[in-house]
């Protein structure tokens, strides 16, 4: 909208993507009414997360990945999209758009980013030939593919040119939409930038494990057409031939600098607009940020500096002074099960650096660390198979790593050496905190604990990731100051989760108002109140529906499913191990029909059905709870999934039975609940099929036994578990499981994974195998009492909600009338699947509203 408050000055933006967004919000937060911004967008859309295209392809719909629209809502502001600058005339100090509209600036930013290359060969623009660069690019991609398989009855074959980052994310892409893909690379190695050979000859093993073909050497000379117009196939330079329906582009991108060349600014002759420091061009009055920008000789297509030039271009405007340090090229695949990093001198190009590697080819593992001559001071690294350092080594780089290099790189990564993170390490990415500002806070303003920090940095208020990161921070400087970090639960409770779960254990309470009363103060909050559901459920076994501690339950656990983005809830029945029988699929299916529900099979081996209304649950837990299913608890703090391979009950590798080890596991574990939700993985060799390794629990079976890895996770923190103990038994495993999974409920912080938890123990893994096989504590009689309690009180909690009345009329949506459905609820189809609508197919029409789907899709 245009503004009417007086303003003193006018910036012109050109280009409304990531970095032009970044850099009006910047201006916005700083500058008060100083200035009024005209954002000039070419695409049709607001801006949105490029780097996130390919959970396109995984549902995100367009509305998912838009930037916060707060900035282009604001009434400073004025977004004109879908009409992109042709001219700019620097004398009159005015642009001119595609419609004709003249807008005159003070200031103008460039930040028109790049356009992607496509090969200079015969056939680059036939029929079924994309790029991957923005929205439209991979919708067109997608409803090509799924409109050319069904007219050939088959998956289509698919090639990718270019094997960088942004190739494999586009493989990965078309492998999601059963598209036979092959990565063609015209270099030795995938991702030749940022990989040296032995790491790309890991990356390679990884790529291919997925089932997607790579071919490297490879040099594509031109794509031939079939009789309608559509690529058909490609040859290459040695002759030889590929056939393919369908070819993505990856093989890099371009600064859009036309508009700058014309202007006669001056222009990189390899490309981009020449800026300073201060990302001013050869015209003061104009400024380039992001893809667009030459700097130093280099034009580079990541968003990283484009955000650090649009900071930069910010404080410029606003009279303040801010260099542009240079180009940090570190990257991290982003492709789902791939784990791959690369950050400094990578290629150990610094004289007289040295390399300390760690390979595991088995593993699919390969590190290396770059460090100076005296070996102290990290340079660089490259990180494929387990990239779980990447987060803590990068803000290293150009310091002392204080420790010996190789205890980042073994998989025993619990004993790596703890560096303190330098004041410019990035600790909150959604709302770009430093590590400095944190102690700044803690130190100059007075915060002294993780509440008060988050309230002045908003470290943390996102997505919450990184709470546990920023406590050790504040706990470290509050030591140094003498002061501890108080680890009081919330206000309410002066103890600790640990504290309190003993405090429970040991005076018998059931009830949180008793808790409360003997324990703590106040009525309660959103904090306390969940873990004491929580330790509550452990200790008493209780149902979560009953009697007051029904309220101390959030949305999920209060209605005992998942609230979807629009107030619709999932189904998700256990499926033990991910075995199932064809009368179960049956029964899955039919329920899913009958009520309209979305089905996906999910990475934890289950069928996770979306769209359910809130008084229709009952109804679909009584189908299938009739039919042999119990909970899932994917709403619950609680197991999760026990995933595994078929073992050796069908496959030519497998040395014992996994899905067998699965199933046991699961009825045991089931609806145990903890501080956060918790997942297992069985493998029946050591090809890993089932990805133990990334799991709270890794069970690996061997020749001689069982191996049993610990504290793993995914995530925004990655880790990889950690063995624990090798050739065990199925009793001795289990046992083993039983002590290591109720340790971490008896003495785990609230919303701690295992990973974090096993960091913080005193001893490491050597403390762990003490505590689990030698009794060191003197509890082993404890854990083991609690697992048999555990077992003796399981009852499936929607079984258990079905058979009485009272917790059934929680489900209605409405009080005055529980069966009508909630009219906000709106789907549209995709894919022959309901999915909800969007604003605009709201508004356009056509859309199914909630109670008449059914009948609509029959």
């Amino acid at each position: 909208m245009s503004s009417t408050r007086p303003t003193t000055a006018h910036v012109v933006v050109v280009g409304a993507g990531m970095v032009a967004h970044r850099f009006v919000e910047s201006l916005l937060s700083r500058s008060g009414d100083a200035w009024r911004v005209t954002l000039i967008g070419e695409e049709r859309r607001h801006p949105y997360d490029r780097v996130a295209l390919t959970s396109f392809f995984a549902g995100a719909s367009a509305d998912d990945l838009t930037l916060a629209r707060s900035v282009t809502d604001d009434e400073r502001v004025e977004f004109l999209s879908d009409d992109p600058v042709v001219r700019l005339d620097r004398a009159a100090r005015r642009v001119v758009t595609r419609s004709g509209r003249s807008v005159g600036y003070d200031r103008l930013v460039l930040a028109t980013g790049s356009y992607a290359a496509r090969l200079a060969v015969d056939g680059f623009d036939l029929d079924g030939c994309f790029v991957y660069r923005t929205l439209d690019d991979v919708a067109a991609l997608r409803a090509f593919v799924q409109r050319r398989s069904a007219e050939l009855g088959r998956p289509l074959v698919g090639t990718v040119i270019g094997g960088g980052l942004l190739g494999l994310e586009a493989a990965g892409a078309l492998h999601g939409l059963d598209v036979d893909c092959t990565v063609v690379q015209s270099s030795d190695r995938l991702m030749s930038a940022q990989l040296d050979q032995p790491a790309g000859d890991a990356l390679r093993r990884l790529i291919e494990a997925r089932g997607i073909g790579v071919r490297t050497g490879a040099i594509t000379t031109r794509l031939d057409p079939d009789a309608a117009g559509r690529v058909t196939g490609l040859e290459f330079r040695d002759g030889s031939y590929a056939r393919t329906d369908v070819v993505v582009f990856t093989v890099g991108v371009r600064p859009r600098d036309e508009l700058a060349r014309h202007a006669e600014l001056q222009v990189d002759p390899r490309g981009g607009v020449v800026i300073d420091a201060a990302c001013r061009t050869s015209d003061r009055r104009i400024l380039a940020v992001g893809e667009v920008a030459s700097f130093e000789g280099q034009a580079v297509g990541l968003v990283a500096p484009g955000y650090a030039m649009a900071e930069v271009a910010a404080t410029g405007l606003l009279g303040g002074e801010a260099e542009f340090p240079g180009f940090d090229l570190s990257t991290k695949l982003k492709l789902s099960g791939v784990d791959v990093a690369s950050f400094g001198d990578a290629f150990a190009q610094t004289p007289g650096a040295l390399d300390v590697v760690y390979a595991d080819p088995i593993a699919g593992v390969y590190k290396k660390l770059v460090l100076s001559d005296d070996a102290k001071t990290l340079l660089g690294g490259i990180l494929v198979g387990d990239a779980s350092a990447y987060g803590s080594l990068r803000p290293l780089v150009g310091g002392a790593l204080g420790g010996d290099p190789a205890g980042y790189l073994l998989p025993e990564n619990a004993a790596a050496p703890k560096a303190e993170l330098p004041d410019a390490a990035l600790v909150c990415s959604c709302n770009s905190v430093t590590a400095g500002a944190i102690r700044h806070a803690v130190h100059e303003e007075g915060c002294g604990d993780v509440t008060a920090v988050k309230a002045c940095t908003k470290a943390g208020a996102a997505c919450g990731s990184c709470v546990m990161t920023i406590k050790k921070i504040v706990s470290t400087e509050l030591a140094k100051t003498g002061a501890t970090l108080s680890t009081a639960l919330c206000e309410h409770f002066a103890l600790s989760r640990r504290q309190l779960f003993d405090a429970v254990r040991v005076s018998g309470l059931s009830t949180f108002s008793g808790v409360i009363e003997r324990f703590g103060t106040g009525r309660g909050c959103d904090i306390c109140k969940p873990v004491l559901a929580s330790i509550l459920s452990t200790l008493t076994g209780t149902h979560v529906l009953d009697g007051e501690n029904a309220t101390l339950q959030d949305t999920n656990d209060h209605v005992m499913a998942n609230m979807q983005k629009d107030g619709s809830y999932s189904v998700v029945p256990r499926i033990p191990g991910g075995e199932i029988t064809p009368h179960g699929l049956l029964v899955i299916g039919q329920v899913a029909q009958d009520f309209g529900l979305y089905t996906k099979i999910t990475g934890g081996q289950r069928i996770d059905m979306f769209g359910a209304r809130l008084e229709q649950l009952p109804a679909i837990w009584k189908r299938l709870v009739d039919e042999g299913f119990e909970s899932g608890h994917a709403y619950g703090k609680s197991l999760r999934t026990v995933k595994s391979c078929v073992g050796s009950t069908w496959c030519r590798y497998g040395v014992q039975d996994a899905v067998g080890m699965a199933v046991r596991l699961e009825l045991r574990y089931r609806g145990l609940r903890s501080p956060h939700k918790i997942k297992l993985g069985v493998s029946g060799c050591a090809r890993e099929c089932a990805e133990a390794r990334g799991k709270d629990v890794g069970v690996i079976a061997t020749e001689t036994g069982w191996n049993l890895y610990v504290g793993g996770n995914g995530g925004f923190t990655p880790r990889h578990a950690v063995l624990l103990a090798e050739s065990l038994d199925d009793d001795a495993l289990i046992t083993a499981i039983d002590r290591f999974l109720m340790y971490y409920i008896f003495t785990a912080d609230r919303l701690q994974r295992t990973a974090p938890w096993f960091e913080d123990l005193e001893g490491g893994i050597e403390g762990l195998r003490a505590v689990i096989f030698d009794d060191s504590l003197g509890i082993c009689g404890d854990l083991d009492a609690a697992v048999a309690r555990h077992l003796d009180g399981y009852e499936d909690e929607w079984k258990a909600t079905l058979d009485d009345p009272e917790k059934l009329r929680r489900f209605a949506s409405f009080v005055n009338a529980p069966d009508t459905p909630d009219p906000s609820l709106a789907y549209t189809v995709e894919r022959g699947q309901p999915r909800p609508a969007t604003e605009e197919e709201r508004q356009g029409g056509g859309v199914l509203i909630a109670g008449t789907m059914l009948e609509v899709r029959r």
